[in-house]
């Protein structure tokens, strides 16, 4: 008899009046001429094809997946580091404080609409273009930001520098899901997932102009471009299957006039090709639970990190009268915490080889959300623990300084959690379901900073902390939420391919054929 996997989402997958593999698939492209003529397409030479990007050596793997990573931690970089930089901008440019926040609001603006562009254009030309304009146009846009006669000025090249900057950002996740196999694909994505926070910290010294704190940035930027454009590597199977025809068509041209790639059979109308771009994204959350729930818990929590960014200064430089260097140190806790955030992940995903063995290569994206429940509990208590240790100058620093060490592991294993799961659910889909995400958590972001510090001037540290936390503690059921009823939800996407449910019914029907089978000797 036919062994069941052992996990209750099979339960699930048998309750699912349409078997998953007769669903139409609305996503394949279609032949149009092609389906006329005696085709084929193209494919790779077998199942060990040193040009498939998953038989890549792992060395290489490593080494793209931290180009990557290095992209992504220089523009999340990008969106933060000038807060410290606000006052002697509002000094220089005599504006008022609440101008002085659009600062970092008009970056995350800029968040908000590039992954229109971004990514879905990745699949449609690739990976790597998208990475190099990227990356270079938000190098180039440091220059009217350092550079600025005036606010406006500032504050457009702001917004075009967050509008490139976001490229990388809702690419890595894509990057990942192109290259590593399920097994490894867990530790990629925590890589990834902590460098988004890895960024806040400190430029800008007394004494120094805030213009330099653009110059260093330009700098830092300019290097991680050229690691881009040197060294990665096109990653999208499509793009990579259309190289490979294209370089068959130049050797043998008339063996391969009966060959096409499936990039080929996509319409390239304005429409057609502004419907997988801009409108993607918003079609995927119009008809994706799952996506439109994950993009709800993330841009809440996103926001409350852009809130206790803001806090952070309010704690240590007007009740303990740290100077900027200082307070710039007191952010590393972020980092501390979500470095300890992605080895708990790490610790907690050790059964993921066994499941891999157990679901045929293809377990439950739900799996990934262990060490989320664990972070979505102890979220709203380091909130609470920062903000009331915060609030009376009495308390040493080094207890709210301690709080963010904990702020960051939550925040950590939630978006490493649910990014993974993400790319799980989506795979070839996932930078535009990741672009869906980014463009709805930004603009949750870019609208707190504008209210953050009068809420808690109005309310105090310790009070519009307790509010801060009490959003999270309504959100800290939903990774348990997830893993119980995701798949679900997950049976009814249109762009998820939900391989670990189509498993589950083959199984259970096997399971059903042998029982209808007489007994031997009869």
């Amino acid at each position: 008899m036919a062994q069941l996997p052992v996990n209750h989402r099979s339960v699930y997958a048998s309750e699912s009046s349409t078997p998953r593999g007769s669903r139409p698939l609305s996503l394949l492209p279609t032949l149009s001429k092609h389906s006329e003529l005696n085709t084929s397409e193209i494919t790779w030479d077998g199942p060990e094809d040193p040009a498939n990007p998953k038989n890549w050596s792992v060395c290489r793997k490593w080494i793209i997946t931290f180009i990557t990573v290095l992209a992504t931690l220089n523009v999340t970089f990008a969106s933060s580091a000038p807060s410290f930089a606000t006052a002697a901008v509002r000094e220089a440019f005599r504006i008022s404080s609440e101008e002085s926040y659009l600062l970092t609001s008009v970056f995350l603006i800029g968040y908000v609409v590039g992954p229109l562009l971004w990514g879905p254009g990745s699949e449609i030309v690739g990976r790597r273009p998208i990475f190099v304009v990227t990356m270079s146009g938000h190098t180039m846009f440091y220059l009217g930001q350092a550079l600025a006669a005036n606010y406006q000025t500032l504050l457009i090249s702001r917004f075009c520098g967050g509008f490139f900057a976001v490229g990388p950002l809702v690419n890595a996740g894509g990057v990942i899901a192109d290259i590593w196999d399920i097994e490894t694909r867990g530790k990629a994505t925590s890589l990834f997932s902590a460098s988004v926070f890895l960024g806040p910290g400190s430029l800008i010294e007394a004494g120094v102009s805030w213009r330099w704190v653009f110059w260093m940035m330009m700098v830092f930027s300019s290097i991680s471009t050229g690691i881009v454009f040197f060294g990665l590597s096109e990653t999208y199977e499509p793009v990579l299957l259309l190289q490979k025809l294209k370089a068959r068509r130049n050797t043998d041209p008339i063996g391969t006039t009966h060959m096409y790639a499936p990039l080929e059979t996509n319409d390239w109308s304005p429409k057609a090709t502004i419907d997988r771009t801009v409108l993607r994204p918003f079609k995927m959350l119009a008809g994706e639970p799952i996506l439109v729930l994950v993009t709800f818990y993330l841009s809440v929590v996103y926001g409350v990190l852009y809130c206790l960014l803001e806090t952070i200064p309010i704690i240590f430089m007007e009740r303990r009268h740290f100077n900027l260097s200082q307070t710039g140190l007191v952010f590393t806790g972020l980092g501390v915490g979500t470095s300890l955030g992605a080895l708990l992940n790490h610790h907690m995903s050790r059964h993921y080889t066994a499941l891999i063995e157990t679901w045929r290569g293809f377990p439950p994206p739900e799996e990934r959300l262990l060490a989320t429940m664990i972070g979505g509990c102890l979220f709203p208590i380091a909130i609470l623990w920062l903000g009331w240790s915060g609030q009376y100058s009495s308390v040493p620093w080094y207890v709210p300084a301690l709080a963010t060490i904990f702020v960051g592991i939550g925040i950590s294993t939630i978006f490493i959690g649910f990014l993974s799961y993400l790319v799980d659910t989506y795979l070839i889909h996932s930078a535009t379901a990741l672009a869906a995400n980014t463009l709805c958590r930004s603009l949750m972001a870019a609208g707190f900073p504008l209210f953050t510090v009068q809420l808690f001037h109005k309310l105090g540290i310790h009070w519009a902390s307790t509010v801060l936390a009490g959003v999270g503690v309504l959100l800290a059921p939903s990774p348990f939420l997830f893993y119980k009823y995701g798949p679900r939800i997950r049976v009814r996407s249109k762009f998820a391919p939900c391989k670990d449910l189509e498993i589950s019914a083959t199984v259970i029907n096997a399971c059903k054929d042998d029982e209808k089978q007489p007994p031997l000797g009869n």
